[in-house]
């Protein structure tokens, strides 16, 4: 179902807050135009043709056979089927952050990601068992515990194996902390106290795990919301400057052009 806000497509959940579905059929959500969720949704591709590809958040991605893409509330997507097989899981906020860890790096840029043969097999055990259930007797409880084992084995496909578990978990936590407070807050030295290591230290492990800055993904996390509302809000670019704790809208567009190389009017358009 879709409704409007701020011109924004927003598609959501309605009377379940789960819902299992095929991509070749009986699929009740349209493709065919640029949306937003209100809920989680994870797009498993068993099967792709040639040429196979989707955006989410302005970005483009090819896809290959037995890829996951999880498509997080708020994030724009578009995609237009063309013959893909797989299957689609609508979940609700609520049953995602109770089944699922990996809600706080789901903005670090891990979509789409591929599942390894022995993964894909037991994947498509666990869908078989969450199908079997949700057109059957539909125990959410079960639902629930068939969902948290599919989210464990496509978590162990997206966590880098070569940093600490330590460090993925303070870069977690920096993800978070930068959806929570970056609009409000874009020094480093902010959440490195947060995550209560030293600022050169904050940065080493954001250097050798996502091979950036934590001031870059700072201002890719503005970027992103900045052609969000650009793209599809009812604000004017003095307006969206100021959302996104810009005391000056002439800062603002020189900062989006730094990054974009177009200035917010053009990118409008």
């Amino acid at each position: 179902m879709n409704s409007t806000e701020k011109n924004i497509p927003v598609h959501h959940l309605t009377s379940e807050q789960f819902q299992l579905m095929t991509l070749d059929s009986g699929h009740p959500e349209n493709f065919n135009d640029v949306h937003r969720h209100n809920f989680f949704e994870i797009i498993w591709f068993n099967k792709v043709p040639e040429n196979s590809s989707l955006e989410l958040d302005f970005e483009h991605h090819s896809l290959k056979n037995n890829q996951i893409c999880i498509i997080a509330p708020g994030q724009v997507f578009n995609m237009k089927l063309n013959g893909e097989k797989g299957y689609v899981l609508a979940i609700s906020r609520e049953i995602f952050k109770e089944v699922c860890d990996i809600e706080t790096i789901l903005t670090g840029g891990t979509c789409p990601f591929s599942l390894d043969p022995q993964s894909a097999e037991t994947c498509s055990t666990l869908i078989s068992l969450m199908e079997q259930e949700y057109k059957g007797i539909l125990r959410i409880d079960l639902l629930k515990t068939y969902l948290r084992a599919f989210c464990i084995i496509i978590t162990e496909q997206i966590n880098p194996q070569d940093s600490s578990i330590n460090d993925r978990q303070r870069i977690q936590k920096l993800v978070s902390l930068i959806e929570e407070y970056y609009t409000v807050e874009k020094d480093t030295g902010f959440y490195a106290d947060q995550i209560k290591i030293s600022t050169h230290h904050l940065n080493d492990i954001v250097r050798l795990s996502r091979g950036t800055t934590v001031k870059k993904m700072i201002a890719q996390r503005l970027v992103l919301e900045a052609k969000r509302e650009l793209s599809f809000g009812a604000l004017t670019v003095k307006e969206i400057a100021f959302k996104l704790g810009f005391s000056d809208a002439s800062y603002f567009s020189r900062f989006f052009k730094k990054h974009t190389g177009q200035n917010p009017d053009g990118f409008k358009v």
